[in-house]
C-alpha cells in the first residue's frame, strides 16, 4: 500500500494508472498535475485524482510513488522540475514508448537520484486521449516492459514489478536498447505505415470516394492512424535511428512484392504472401498460448 501517488500528466495513461491503483486498493491519496490547469481540474472532478497540484514539483511532494505520463520529449524537463523533491525511497516510473532517450534524460536530470527511477512501457493505450477516457481496466491483461539500468535500485525495481503485476499486467524486463530496437519494428514502424497509407489515399483526388468503400480490413489496418499526433511525432523522432533501419527493411520487402506484381511472377508472389500468412499464424498462436 502506497500513501500517495503523484501523477504528472493526468491524461489517458496517467489517469488510468491512478484509477487502477485506487481500485486495487494500493494507494490512499492521489495528487495530480497537468500542464493544462483545465485537465487537472477535470481529473479531480472525475474522481481520478484527489488533489490538484499547481506544479510538477508539488505533485510529488510527499509521494512515495510517482508516475510520469507526459510526451517523451517533455520527460527531461519534467525530471528537472521534480529533482529537488526526489528521495531515495521514492518509486518513479514513466509510460514512454521509447526508453533510451528517457533513460538518458533521467541520468542527466536526476543524477544521484536515478536509482529511484524504473523506466516502464505499458503496452496499452487507445486512439483517443484525455482524462475523460481514463479507464481502470486499461492495463488489465497487458504487457509492461521494464528497462532497469545498472543504477536502478533493487527495492524500486521489485516495487515496480509488484505494482504492475497487481494491476493484472505481465511484466517483462529488458535493456533500453533492446526495447527500442524491438518496438521500432512492432510498434513505431506500423504506426508510420498507417499514417502514410491514410495520407496517400486521402490525398488523392478520388480519395474520399475510395475511403467510402473501405471495409473492416481497412478499418483494422488503419486504426492506429487516429493516434495522437504530438505524441507520435515525439516517439518517431526519438527512436529515429532504429526506426529508419526498420523502414529500410520494410521498403526492401515492399519492393520485392512490387517486382513480383509488375513482372507477373505469380508463383513468387504467392510464395511471399504464404510466407507472411504463416508468420502471422505462428505469431497469433504463440500469443494465445501465453
Amino acid at each position: 500500500m502506497f500513501e500517495q501517488l503523484g501523477v504528472i500528466g493526468c491524461g489517458l495513461m496517467g489517469g488510468s494508472f491512478a484509477l487502477a491503483l485506487r481500485r486495487a486498493g494500493l494507494v490512499k491519496r492521489v495528487v495530480g498535475y497537468s500542464k493544462s490547469p483545465s485537465t487537472t481540474e477535470r481529473a479531480r472532478a472525475l474522481g481520478v485524482i484527489d488533489i490538484e497540484a499547481p506544479s510538477a514539483l508539488m505533485a510529488i511532494s510527499g509521494a512515495d510513488i510517482v508516475l510520469i505520463a507526459v510526451p517523451v520529449a517533455a520527460t527531461e524537463a519534467t525530471f528537472k522540475a521534480i529533482k529537488h523533491l526526489v528521495t531515495p525511497q521514492m518509486l518513479i516510473m514513466d509510460v514512454g514508448s521509447t526508453k533510451r532517450d528517457v533513460v538518458d534524460a533521467g541520468r542527466r536530470a536526476l543524477r544521484e537520484h536515478i536509482g529511484s527511477f524504473v523506466p516502464a512501457h505499458p503496452i496499452a493505450g487507445r486512439e483517443v486521449s484525455g482524462v475523460e477516457n481514463a479507464d481502470a481496466e486499461l492495463y488489465q491483461d497487458r504487457q509492461v516492459i521494464l528497462t532497469p539500468i545498472e543504477r536502478t535500485q533493487t527495492v524500486q525495481l521489485q516495487q515496480a514489478v509488484d505494482v504492475w503485476t497487481a494491476l493484472g499486467c505481465r511484466v517483462v524486463k529488458m535493456s533500453p536498447e533492446s526495447h527500442d530496437a524491438a518496438f521500432a519494428a512492432v510498434s513505431h514502424l506500423p504506426h508510420l505505415i498507417s499514417f502514410a497509407l491514410m495520407n496517400a489515399i486521402s490525398g488523392q483526388p478520388r480519395g474520399k470516394d475510395f475511403l467510402s468503400l473501405a471495409g473492416p480490413g481497412f478499418r483494422d489496418f488503419t486504426r492506429i492512424a487516429a493516434s495522437d499526433a504530438k505524441m507520435w511525432r515525439d516517439v518517431l523522432l526519438s527512436n529515429h535511428e532504429e526506426l529508419i533501419g526498420q523502414l529500410k527493411i520494410f521498403q526492401r520487402n515492399l519492393q520485392a512484392l512490387e517486382l513480383m506484381i509488375s513482372s507477373g511472377n505469380s508463383e513468387a508472389l504467392e510464395g511471399l504472401i504464404e510466407q507472411a500468412s504463416q508468420a502471422r499464424a505462428r505469431w497469433s498462436m504463440s500469443k494465445h498460448q501465453k
